[in-house]
């Protein structure tokens, strides 16, 4: 049985989700509390490779997996997982979309309580970061400036995320559940602002396929 660890259960949900790697086109002397600010209200899009990493709460690798990410701000957002199994996450600005293709079975959540202060706010949301979140920078490590988040919702099923920018780049995302759990997203490849076809965007329920409305 595959382990089906979901990037929506941590950067969209507990989290879903979840690309950054973002140029941010701020002063080199910039906080990291300065370079997400700017990258808000600079990138509206972007889109990279990644990798992913989830471990438990005693270290131990629970799983990898790799693929690419695209979004648009407000709300718009697709992660394609080519690697260890395929799966497409799809958010439209209305509706998020998660399709596991082995499975067949596609899910359906209502976008605004998905992204709410989840990790995916910080990607694809609007603008307004500072109402679900606080900011907190946390300083150098490992040639790394480092961001905390936390949200103010209690309720979230994510503790804090942290973000590690070199220079101009955000290059890591780690997100922490109440559970120990750490998923680690590192990106490279990216392309800040590109020019990309609304349908990508967009998501038609693959024929046959169960879809599961939440």
């Amino acid at each position: 049985m595959k382990m089906r660890i979901l990037p929506v259960s941590l950067l969209v949900r507990s989290f879903s989700w979840t690309l950054y790697a973002v140029l941010a086109a701020t002063p080199v002397h910039a906080g990291s509390i300065e370079r997400l600010h700017a990258f808000i209200e600079q990138t509206r899009s972007a889109k990279a490779d990644f990798t992913q990493e989830v471990t438990d709460s005693n270290g131990s690798v629970q799983q990898q997996a790799s693929g690419t990410v695209q979004f648009q701000r407000p709300g718009k957002f697709r992660w394609l997982y080519d690697k260890p199994y395929e799966q497409v996450i799809v958010g439209d600005g209305e509706k998020l979309w998660i399709y596991d293709k082995d499975l067949n079975q596609v899910t359906r959540r209502n976008l605004d309580k998905a992204l709410g202060s989840s990790p995916a706010a910080l990607l694809a949301g609007a603008d307004d970061v500072d109402k679900y979140f606080s900011l907190n920078a946390v300083g150098v490590k490992n040639k790394l400036d480092w961001l905390e988040v936390k949200p103010y919702n209690e309720d979230s099923l994510f503790e804090k995320v942290r973000m590690g920018f070199r220079g101009n780049m955000l290059e890591i995302m780690e997100l922490f559940d109440h559970f120990g759990q750490r998923t680690k997203i590192k990106f490279s490849n990216l392309k800040r602002n590109p020019s990309s076809s609304p349908e990508i965007y967009t998501f038609t329920v693959p024929e046959g396929a169960d879809v599961v409305t939440e």
